[in-house]
């Protein structure tokens, strides 16, 4: 893999941008997986009765807010829950155990399907291998069981044996009471400490702030909260998706006459919990008892397709609907999640996994020595927009890069997208190329990039040019906008109108330059104007003389290095010395406006028109209707010559 390939520049990347883990917080994590792993039997009834407590303690504020004490709405909810769990859990086992005594009923109906994909070979005779295996290896087993006696021994007849098994009542009682003791024995222990959590819920609160956070209670106080809130919010989410989901389910398989449909819907609100596989397997028992119920094929296609809407409507309305909070985790964190936690529990850990890993994501937010799992697990974009942007252009992607800018003009117009995400890329570049870090090759590679970002925006320019040209296409704001507008501290200068100026956008020093000067270049044509492009070559005093000025109102010359004050002085005075007319502006790019003063000061100490720090100041200079300022003549200073001495007298002389 080359160096510059794209993929190799984004996981250095994304590997520069994880905070360091130091030995300590390494040892500690290794600690704690280990503990988990070897004291599950401990920790994990712990864990669940945590999530329930999150879970339940909505429902017991609700009960307190309406009168009734702690004690009673903690065991009124506690109850409650545990109550539908139980019911739940009897109306799946009933449902289990009539299927059971159904299935020798749907034999034939199997057979029948499989009979018909071998009479049509489709396949391409996977059946018939199996089987034909399946035959061989049960004719060996026979083989070897039923084998020939010798000739000199008598051949015995079989003599039928009946066993009789004498247990008593007692050792019988043990048999079947012993299996459930266990799961009893852990769900009374969950009630338990759920009921003593939410009753200690204040005071729990207090020992962990003292014992973890007592010397910075505000962020021990916030990630609390919020911890609380996702995973609760989480949960009654979640449950209530599934319901909407299980509801048709349930009544879509009894109407196209799916035995046990309230099994089959009761499990696919159950395994709903289970992220991505879970909904998959829910299918598929349906699918199976539908490909034996009926002998034809379209049942199963009927009931493949109820799941299928099922699911595309609960994914694209329900849950973004609902789910007015997110867990905050990406997906591929939801999935490493699933598997870290099923290999660490169990089948539980997988139910677990999600609001698990939502309070390790809400521990990394709030705790530095912890931001690693934050910065992995999170869905949060862990580079600024101008450091991505950067990164795609430093990887030579502009298709990426391209994708990433047309997200963010869905909601700014294209000077902000310019002015606060790549103007501050730009600058990034500018200051590796003065650290030394980046080589020409690099800079060449960000600046053609950008050149070709800014080519691939050509479209998105002519549309929100022709919204400005359009005014009843324009919508007007809203009172609630423009409040939003003026609380995020947006900038809602109005851009004036170009049409009849011609602006000539040009570099100052470098190919970076020229990226940012065809950026601003963009912007105006957008506001109107008639605008030419040159390269920061065409500004050497060998070349200026060439440009055409003729048609040229003002000049605009842009410099990412804030140094430059020196060659922008010299360039202002060729271009004013090339056409007395002219007005000429300069802009040093930067991240933070200065104040307005100091822009006058420079401009007049630079002998031009304007000077701008960012793409709002520069527009507005580009197409001001000022008359140009006139070129100073510089004042010779000749240097003074000191009068000679008088020559001395020879000593002899003077004698």
């Amino acid at each position: 893999m080359h160096p510059s390939d794209p993929g190799l520049v984004g996981i250095v990347s994304g590997a520069m941008a994880l905070p360091r883990m130091s030995l300590p917080t390494v040892a500690t994590v290794v600690a704690a997986v280990a503990a988990l792993y070897f004291g599950r039997e401990v920790f994990l009834p712990i864990a669940i009765a945590l999530l329930l407590t999150f879970a339940l303690a909505p429902m017991v504020s609700v009960l307190k807010r309406v009168g009734i004490p702690r004690l009673p709405a903690v065991i009124a909810s506690v109850l409650g829950a545990f109550t539908v769990l139980a019911l739940f859990s009897f109306i799946v086992a009933t449902q289990v155990s009539e299927l059971a005594q159904n299935i020798p009923l749907y034999q034939s109906n199997i057979l029948t399907k499989v009979r018909s994909l071998k009479e049509t070979g489709v396949g391409g005779g996977i059946i018939a291998r199996l089987s034909g295996v399946i035959e061989r290896v049960g004719q060996e087993l026979d083989r070897q069981e039923t084998s020939q006696p010798a000739a000199d021994q008598p051949r015995r007849e079989p003599v039928p044996v009946e066993i009789i098994a004498r247990e008593r009542p007692l050792q019988v009682l043990q048999n079947l009471i012993g299996p459930l003791i266990s799961p009893l024995a852990s769900a009374g222990l969950i009630i338990v400490v759920v009921i003593f959590m939410l009753l200690e819920r204040e005071d729990l609160r207090d020992r962990f702030i003292r014992l973890v956070g007592y010397g910075d209670l505000h962020r021990t106080t916030e990630a609390l909260q919020d911890a609380g809130k996702r995973v609760g919010r989480y949960l009654l989410m979640q449950l209530v998706v599934n319901i909407v989901y299980a509801i048709p389910i349930t009544a879509g398989l009894w109407v196209l006459g799916i035995p046990n449909a309230l099994l089959w819907g009761l499990l696919a609100l159950a395994l709903r919990f289970v992220p991505y596989i879970g909904p998959i397997i829910g299918a598929l028992l349906p699918l199976f008892l539908a490909l034996a119920v009926a002998p034809g094929w379209s049942l199963v296609l009927w009931t493949a397709g109820l799941f299928v809407a099922m699911e595309m409507i609960t994914g694209n309305v329900i849950e973004p609907w609902l789910y007015g909070s997110r867990t905050g985790l990406s997906p591929l964190a939801i999935i490493v999640a699933a598997i870290f936690w099923t290999w660490l529990w169990g089948p539980l850990g997988l139910v677990l996994s999600t609001p698990l890993t939502v309070c390790l994501v809400v521990l990394g937010r709030h705790v530095p020595q912890f931001e690693f799992l934050d910065v992995l697990f999170g869905n949060e974009p862990v580079l600024e927009p101008h450091a991505r942007l950067y990164q795609r252009l430093l990887a030579g992607d502009p298709e990426e890069a391209t994708d990433h800018a047309e997200e963010i003009l869905e909601e700014k117009y294209l000077f902000e997208f310019y002015e606060k995400v790549a103007i501050p890329a730009l600058l990034l570049g500018e200051q590796d190329r003065v650290r030394g870090v980046m080589g020409d090759e690099q800079r060449r590679r960000v600046a053609a990039s950008a050149q070709t970002l800014v080519a691939n925006l050509d479209d998105s320019a002519q549309e929100e040019a022709a919204e400005d040209d359009d005014p009843a296409a324009a919508e007007p704001a809203t009172a609630d906008e423009d409040k939003q507008v003026q609380a995020e501290g947006e900038d809602d200068t109005e851009l004036p109108d170009g049409t009849d100026m011609s602006v000539l956008c040009a570099g100052g020093r470098g190919e970076l330059d020229d990226a940012a000067a065809a950026m601003l270049a963009q912007v105006l044509e957008v506001q109107g104007a008639t605008v030419s492009k040159a390269s920061f070559a065409d500004m050497e005093p060998a070349s200026i003389r060439r440009l055409e000025l003729d048609a040229v109102d003002t000049v605009v010359a842009g410099f990412l290095n804030r140094d430059s004050v020196k060659h922008a002085r010299f360039l202002v005075r060729r271009l004013k010395r090339a056409k007395p007319a002219l007005r000429v502006g300069i802009v040093f790019w930067s991240e933070d406006s200065d104040d307005k003063e100091t822009a006058v000061e420079l401009a007049n100490d630079i002998n031009a028109d304007f000077v701008a720090y960012g793409m709002v100041e520069a527009v507005l200079g580009a197409l001001s209707s000022d008359p140009p300022v006139a070129l100073k003549v510089a004042v010779k200073r000749r240097m003074r010559r000191r009068p000679r001495p008088a020559k001395k007298a020879p000593l002899a002389a003077a004698k």
